[in-house]
């Protein structure tokens, strides 16, 4: 990084912006194999399962209809079901191998991305066959991270409908203010939640916690600098989801514009995506420095290269009494 830990609490939303592709532009070599081998496979399991859940909701969808309109006691109605049945649990399999591959792929690259950028905060020398040996020992603390931020969210749904229900059965259905309320609550909620679990993920590769403590840590590092972050992930939400729309409509649907080929649709889509998803996890990796700078929790560099070193294929996390947590008066 081209600025001094004091200075990265200053940076607003194109400051973080500028310096993640500062980062990813000085460091292109070893982050162009990191997209190659992590994210372009994770960017492809995401759209082509939206071309394959199209084509099989849309068998399963023909097949109801059909099943609808052919009458019961039948031996076609008696096919149509066990075709169906058929489907749906192909669909099933389908989704349960989609989320698989996509939460294992989703980890390697964070532990990948999130290191590299560490490396390079600290101007130490890093080589791909460097970040490859890390990932396999880091991610499986993001795991455990991942695990504990699931049962957060379970828990939030789990409240969100409880309250739901209880303003159901209080008003009838018909005070629609207090549900506008609810919903914006409940959004506000979920993108804290999302921007505490991308801090979690960072605070697990960097430091000595994971699971639960790495979530109040991200808690705690968030504080001030919450706007920011918020701001930054609805962007980049914003973008993945019309990034999306453009592949539905022009993959899945077959929109075109001139004589393009859908094919050549989908390439640009895919492209798009891995970098975009690729500026994601550096811009998460640098939040997490910018906020460490507002809270004067300083790092030592040479520590943390220390710790960033690979030695005999052990990963070792940073300690707490690496990190200088009483505050400095700039």
């Amino acid at each position: 990084m081209d600025r001094e830990q004091e200075e990265m609490q200053f940076l607003g939303i194109f400051g973080v912006y500028k310096e993640s592709y500062n980062i990813i532009f000085s460091w292109r070599k070893v982050f162009s194999k990191i997209t190659i081998t992590l994210i372009l496979p994770l960017s492809f399991i995401f759209l082509i399962h939206i071309e394959v859940s199209n084509v099989l909701f849309g068998q399963i969808k023909r097949n109801t209809q059909q099943m609808m309109e052919t009458p019961q006691d039948t031996p076609q109605r008696q096919n149509l079901l066990n075709t169906l049945s058929s489907e749906w649990a192909t669909f099933v399999l389908f989704k349960l191998l989609y989320f698989t591959s996509l939460f294992i792929f989703s980890l390697l690259s964070t532990s990948a991305v999130v290191y590299t950028v560490a490396s390079a905060y600290t101007a130490r020398d890093i080589t791909f066959s460097k970040v490859i040996s890390v990932v396999p020992k880091v991610w499986k603390r993001l795991m455990l991270t991942f695990l504990c931020t699931f049962v957060a969210f379970f828990a939030y749904n789990v409240v969100a409908v409880v309250l739901l229900i209880v303003w159901a059965l209080a008003t009838g259905g018909t005070s629609g203010g207090v549900l506008v309320i609810l919903l914006v609550l409940y959004f506000v909620g979920f993108v804290y939640l999302t921007v505490v679990w991308h801090m979690a993920s960072v605070v697990t590769v960097l430091e000595d916690s994971c699971g639960v403590e790495a979530m109040r840590k991200s808690i705690e590092l968030i504080k001030g600098k919450a706007c920011l972050a918020v701001v930054i992930f609805l962007k980049l939400v914003i973008s993945f989801a019309l990034l999306q729309i453009v592949f539905k409509k022009t993959v899945v649907q077959g929109w075109r514009l001139g004589s393009v080929d859908k094919t050549a649709y989908g390439v640009v889509c895919l492209v798009v995506f891995s970098q975009l998803y690729l500026f994601q996890l550096v811009i998460q990796t640098v939040l997490y420095f910018v906020c460490k700078s507002y809270h004067h929790q300083n790092i030592d560099k040479s520590a943390l290269s220390d710790h960033l070193e690979v030695y005999h294929g052990e990963y070792e996390p940073l300690k707490a009494k690496d990190l200088q947590m009483e505050e400095c008066h700039v």
